[in-house]
């Protein structure tokens, strides 16, 4: 592996000593990596599973998939199955209905240990860690583990173990690439400049469905009005959570981990379009941003072909319409989910695991009619502040504080 490529593999891009150096190494190393693409889309069945696949569809040549997994969506995965023909696919969650004669060439397999396990094949280039919530940890770890190129998706591995795999990640040579909107728009302004010279981060928000809104105005929302987001089509619980900005709240405590930065380097700010994705000031006050429709695809794509740059499937800019961008400071008073992704950022340890953990619990009682919208960041305070604050936890430490704190949550009452 090149020293320019580990340097971007370990998040450490901010310590490049000049672009051109970044153009001359990875178009040495360009080729190789695109032809030998052999991908596993962890969650295949999901929002961001279906867009990469989609990815690798439009580049048949390039691209071929190795590997696919459900927790559930059996019917789905034969239908990508029989599609793409992968030398595999897993479904997490034992269900009747077809058999592994039905999947043809592909070798079908109950239980997510087989994901596990099957990541770490030699033939495996890239995984793409798609898996909702904290159950994407361990087959997360174990690309990280076996020294893949991860691109990740699951934001929630970051969350809760982010020191503990980028670390790991450093020492197996496993490359580290971000599928999420912001933080593949962070990682491409970084190339713009110097670590020493980098004075923050801006991560930019929708705002979601309740932009403007008072707190006291939250109090009466429904999960049918949370579901309904004004520019990107997601899953439920990521939906649910950018109708509250805890899903900034994540994304504080992933950039921390991803760029190696610290807490107050990071920000946010509001910007309702989406066209924006994220942007990057310099010491000078040069800011640099990455800017695109709000499609996954292309997040997705520079994943999978980085370093190079090739004709992606998603909607081009339209530059013969007038456009309109605006930017607002968030509301931390309406929104206060938004500080404890910044309180969980500066003190690291266990906070992170327990602020997930409690979240996806209260975002599932709030599906489920069981607490009102307004109360999900206040259950996540509540167990973040009541729980054993551990300032360097082991993977069995994260598993169990996951544990309790999906039991306080599921308990908590106001």
């Amino acid at each position: 592996m090149t020293p320019c490529l580990e340097f971007w593999v370990h998040c450490s891009l901010l310590e490049l000593v000049s672009k051109k150096a970044v153009t001359a190494q990875a178009a040495a190393v360009a080729g190789d990596l695109v032809a030998a693409q052999s991908i596993v889309v962890l969650g295949s069945t999901g929002s961001i599973g279906t867009s990469c696949l989609d990815v690798i569809r439009n580049h048949p040549d390039s691209m071929r998939l190795h590997g696919i997994t459900a927790f559930r969506s059996q019917p789905q995965l034969l239908e990508q199955s029989l599609e793409f023909r992968p030398c595999w696919a897993v479904l997490g969650e034992s269900e009747p209905g077809h058999s592994a004669d039905d999947f043809g060439e592909t070798q079908f397999l109950q239980g997510m240990e087989h994901a596990e396990r099957l990541v770490q094949e030699a033939d495996v280039h890239t995984v793409v860690s798609a898996i909702v919530g904290a159950a994407g940890l361990a087959t997360t770890w174990a690309a990280v583990d076996a020294g893949k190129r991860v691109a990740v998706a699951n934001k929630e591995a970051l969350v809760v173990a982010g020191q503990m795999i980028t670390q790991r990640a450093q020492e197996t040579g496993a490359q580290l690439l971000p599928v999420d909107s912001e933080h593949s728009a962070i990682f491409q302004a970084l190339l713009g400049g110097r670590k020493q010279d980098l004075r923050r981060i801006i991560l930019t928000a929708s705002g979601g469905p309740f932009r403007g809104w008072s707190r006291a105005q939250m109090a009466d929302v429904t999960p049918e009005m949370a579901l309904k987001h004004p520019t990107w089509e997601m899953g439920p619980k990521i939906t649910i959570d950018s109708a509250t900005m805890m899903n900034k709240a994540l994304e504080i405590i992933e950039a921390r981990w991803l760029f190696d930065v610290r807490p107050d380097q990071i920000s946010v700010v509001v910007h309702p379009q989406s066209w924006v994705h994220s942007l990057v000031e310099y010491r000078d006050g040069s800011v640099i941003s990455q800017m695109s429709p709000p499609d996954m695809r292309l997040p997705i794509q520079y994943a999978l072909t980085f370093p190079e740059r090739v004709d992606c499937p998603g909607p081009d800019t339209d530059w013969t319409q007038t456009m309109h961008l605006e930017f607002e400071p968030p509301d931390l008073e309406a929104f206060p989910a938004l500080q404890l992704g910044f309180d969980a950022a500066q003190h690291g340890g266990t906070c992170g695991a327990v602020l997930n953990a409690a979240n996806e619990t209260a975002v599932n009682r709030f599906l489920d009619a069981e607490i009102r919208f307004h109360q999900i960041p206040q259950l996540c305070k509540d167990v973040l502040c009541h729980h054993d604050f551990e300032p360097e936890p082991t993977l069995n430490s994260l598993q169990a504080i996951d544990i309790w704190s999906r039991k306080e949550a599921q308990r908590w009452t106001h």
